[in-house]
């Protein structure tokens, strides 16, 4: 395996094995000399630094007051946070903390539109760009996994549609999605060339339609494509051999970034967030009731995505947790003339911060799998973890060790706290009793009708 620059430089200039060519001490001495020289001289990659986490893990905050500490920029990696109105329910940094520092891939699409990871990509990594170019840090920060695992590796090389291939894939699956018939459409994209379209979500019509495309542009389905991030998996195998705990990252991170960051566009500097599983379903469940307080909360914004014509589980926004749950519920009251009883509204939360915290465990299960990660506990000070990240981007000789007081396992399959996360009943702060929720029902009798 190629260890490093010099290593291959070695390899490609290998001597032959004749008598002419035997190396002198001469010889071998200018060798030495030019290959240091040559590994002295390459120059060193730009720092990008991403932060990640579970919903609720406080990723943002951290990477606001990193910001500020090391003249940086922040780029929002949230599925949900690009689309404008969405404020509440995406945890979108408010209009204060982006004046402060200045934020991007925010508040970029109105919720009718899409937005795909590649689409992703390319905004990313041109705010990345632009950010270096300006002499300041980029921080990339949020929870969507595969946001960012194209954003570090790079995305398949599939081919782009041209504007007829795309106006026939439209136009073959328009009237399939106006009769709302998934199962017809899906068997006519299986049909084209590709099952694998049977396993994606339903009503996820923007894939099925980009599958098409493909099919269409190349005579292949998606899966045909070869994938940077599995070669990167494929020559350097990060996982733990025993399979036991892996909390201990800094041999295999080390390993893993002498084989394969050489070929990374930049020097990436990973961190993943995350707390005691019990301690963050209670503060998921706590920040669900908070979304949904006051008259501009969560269902102010699901009642605004009705309004303007768009349908639960339709599109990217009405997807996402929260808002899709919001939407079911105020439709239910719609129906019944702007009515809602107590226990239809706790139902509703019910099912909210359920969705949230199983959300959450996808999460940990998709970053424990991505080795370039340094995780780090978050019940930890704020500002020790900050002062841990900002010493760790100053620090020059390329090594990043996290210390134990800071370093949190990757383990999930504990079988002590998976008897307790069984065990796990959700405690409200703000909805206890029936009455407790009277203001909401009273805004839902007063707007729903």
């Amino acid at each position: 395996m190629i260890n490093n620059g010099v290593h291959s430089l070695r390899t490609c200039l290998r001597l032959p094995e004749h008598p002419i060519f035997r190396a002198t001490p001469l010889s071998y001495n200018f060798r030495r000399r030019f290959f240091v020289t040559a590994s002295l001289t390459e120059k060193k990659k730009e720092k990008v630094i991403v932060i990640s986490g579970p919903t609720g893990s406080g990723k943002s905050r951290l990477a606001m007051e990193l910001a500020k500490s090391i003249n940086g920029e922040i780029v929002s990696a949230d599925s949900v946070q690009v689309y404008k109105g969405l404020d509440v329910g995406s945890a979108k940094p408010s209009l204060n903390d982006r004046k402060e520092v200045p934020h991007h891939l925010v508040d970029i699409l109105h919720p009718s539109e899409d937005y795909s990871v590649g689409q992703f990509f390319e905004d990313a990594r041109k705010a990345t760009r632009s950010i270096l170019d300006n002499g300041r840090v980029p921080i990339v920060v949020g929870g969507t996994g595969l946001y960012l695992r194209w954003f570090i590796y790079g995305k398949p090389d599939v081919p782009k549609a041209s504007a007829e291939i795309t106006s026939q894939a439209c136009m073959e699956l328009a009237e399939l999605q106006r009769n709302d018939d998934w199962e017809a459409a899906v068997q006519l994209v299986v049909k084209a060339g590709d099952p694998k379209v049977q396993h994606i979500a339903v009503n996820d019509w923007y894939r099925l339609r980009r599958s098409l495309e493909i099919i269409k542009s190349s005579g292949s389905p998606p899966s045909a494509f070869r994938v940077p991030y599995d070669s990167f998996r494929e020559q350097g195998d990060y996982r733990v051999a025993d399979g036991s705990d892996s909390s201990d990252m800094n041999t295999n991170y080390d390993a893993m970034k002498e084989t394969n960051s050489a070929k990374l566009d930049y020097d990436f500097m990973c961190f993943f967030l995350s707390s005691d599983r019990l301690d963050l379903y209670k503060s998921i469940d706590y920040r669900c009731e908070d979304m949904i307080l006051g008259g501009d909360g969560l269902l102010s914004e699901a009642q605004w995505l009705i309004d303007i014509g768009l349908h639960p589980n339709s599109n990217s926004p009405t997807k996402a947790i929260g808002y899709r749950q919001a939407m079911d519920y105020l439709i239910g009251c719609r129906e019944q003339g702007g009515q809602s009883s107590a226990g239809e509204f706790y139902r509703f939360l019910s099912e909210f911060q359920k969705a949230s915290r199983n959300f959450a465990k996808r999460q940990l299960t998709w970053f424990r799998n991505e080795r370039i990660y340094h995780w780090l506990d978050a019940s930890k000070p704020l500002e020790t973890v900050l002062n841990f990240i900002h010493d760790a981007y100053h620090n020059q000789n390329g090594n990043l060790f996290v210390p134990e007081h800071l370093r949190m396992s990757r383990d999930i399959t504990n079988p002590r706290i998976a008897a307790k996360l069984k065990a796990y009943r959700t405690r409200n702060r703000h909805f206890v009793n029936g009455e407790d929720c009277y203001p909401i029902l009273e805004w839902i009798q007063k707007t729903q009708k």
